[in-house]
């Protein structure tokens, strides 16, 4: 397994204002080191350096923990493990981060790409992670029971996001999706039955460009239109 500089990650931890322990950034950096040595057969970023990797997927994917865990720990008592769906997971961004760093929750990473789904396996039994899972299948195309959480990073525009989804958000559930800048043009293409309860920026450490969460669930009052 890899080993995190202890100053490399004790600098990221404090600047991402979150409690990371040494053991998971060493578990964080193994799997950086999986995904530099399979990409250049599997193609799993367009970012080939393993620099890049940390500084554009890891740093970027640990701004969304403390959000998420905020949210989850807001939310009633459940008598199970959370679920949480990754669309278009790819490499497994941010759904491996999201399982090594709250691994109370059952997370899947679904993705089009058959190699990117067997990734996250390897991944999932490299690093320990049992409630890891990785899903082949176009999302629209996936039964699996409801998800209190759908994320996605980078997959599609928000309409397209929920529309594609809804089947799978629990009753209760929320839509979470990563984006650049504040995305305006999508915000308003959403269909009138989806609440934006929130948009919250994301400050990644040295990555000198904008982020954002949107945070989105159906309106209580709304029926959605069928896919």
């Amino acid at each position: 397994m890899s080993t995190a500089p202890p100053e490399d990650w004790a600098a990221l931890s404090a600047a991402l204002g979150e409690p990371l322990a040494p053991a998971l950034g060493e578990q964080l950096f193994a799997y950086v080191d999986l995904l530099a040595r399979w990409n250049g057969t599997y193609n799993l970023t367009a970012v080939r350096s393993r620099d890049g990797m940390l500084k554009q997927h890891l740093a970027d994917c640990l701004a969304l923990i403390g959000p998420l865990r905020r949210h989850l720990q807001s939310l009633p008592a459940a008598p199970g493990a959370r679920r949480v769906l990754d669309v278009g997971s790819g490499g497994g961004l941010p759904g491996v981060v999201v399982a090594a760093c709250l691994p109370e929750c059952e997370v899947t990473c679904v993705d089009t790409v058959a190699k990117k789904a067997a990734f996250v396996r390897q991944v999932a039994a490299e690093l320990a992670l049992p409630r890891l899972h990785a899903a082949h299948s176009r999302v629209e195309a996936l039964r699996a029971a409801p998800f209190d959480i759908v994320a996605s990073r980078a997959f599609a525009s928000l309409a397209d996001f929920t529309r594609l989804t809804r089947h799978l958000l629990a009753p209760q559930g929320t839509w979470l999706a990563m984006k650049g800048k504040r995305p305006d043009d999508e915000l308003a293409a959403l269909d009138a039955g989806i609440d934006v309860f929130h948009v919250e920026p994301l400050h990644v450490p040295g990555l000198g460009a904008e982020r954002c969460l949107v945070w989105m669930r159906p309106r209580a009052s709304a029926q959605l239109p069928p896919a």
